[in-house]
């Protein structure tokens, strides 16, 4: 059973995934830290993220050590890794893994939770219970530069908010693989909704699509 959960930076996402995949004994991916850590291969070799062709090399070379790299959540990090996964070929190249954990589960789990961007757009299509978790930019914004101020980086509210906006509409408009809901998933916008009203409302709906 395959469980997908798509939506922007700073939505809140990732802490529901991860609270849905302990709940239901589910294998967990966060595919995001994926093209993080293709970005942080391309920058660390002092290319431009644009570049397709150095771009491709570092996604064809990925490992899970590279998952774990100290780097991957700095803001420099994050605005690459979405220009990265911007390039078809980067997207194709990372395609095979994602399906692969999401189709045989380590660990012997019954089911996979996967959150990202376009997960029950394209990674899984065929997937059981498919949410697309949102807030206004202002508020995931506000979450972003909480959390770097709370990792003691420097940051600025404006800054966060143009950075997020512009990441947004990087991700929405690329031609390949857009983000954007999948015409079956719920849609939770947590602008205003606690973390435990999300996560209820989501695993309600996951048991009932995934007949738990």
């Amino acid at each position: 059973m395959i469980v997908a959960v798509d939506g922007p930076s700073a939505s809140g996402k990732g802490t529901l995934a991860r609270r849905l995949a302990l709940a239901l004994a589910f294998a967990y991916l966060d595919t995001g830290q994926i093209y993080r850590a293709v970005a942080s291969r391309v920058l660390a070799a002092g290319h431009n993220p644009a570049d397709s062709a150095a771009a491709l090399k570092a996604a064809q070379s990925i490992s899970a050590d590279d998952l774990t790299r100290p780097d991957l959540r700095t803001e420099r990090v994050s605005q690459a890794a979405s220009i990265v996964a911007a390039i078809p070929t980067v997207r194709e190249a990372l395609l095979g893994f994602q399906r692969d954990f999401a189709e045989h589960p380590p660990g012997g789990a019954a089911g996979a939770v996967l959150d990202g961007r376009d997960i029950g757009t394209v990674v899984c299509p065929e997937a059981k219970a498919k949410l697309f978790i949102t807030a206004t930019p202002e508020i995931r914004a506000r979450r972003r530069h909480e959390e770097l101020i709370g990792r003691g980086a420097d940051s600025i509210y404006a800054r966060v908010l143009e950075d997020m906006m512009e990441r947004d509409q990087r991700d929405a408009s690329r031609k390949v693989a857009p983000s954007r809901p999948a015409p079956d998933a719920l849609v939770l916008d947590t602008s205003t909704l606690g973390a435990n009203e999300v996560f209820e409302k989501a695993l309600a709906f996951v048991k009932e699509r995934c007949g738990l």
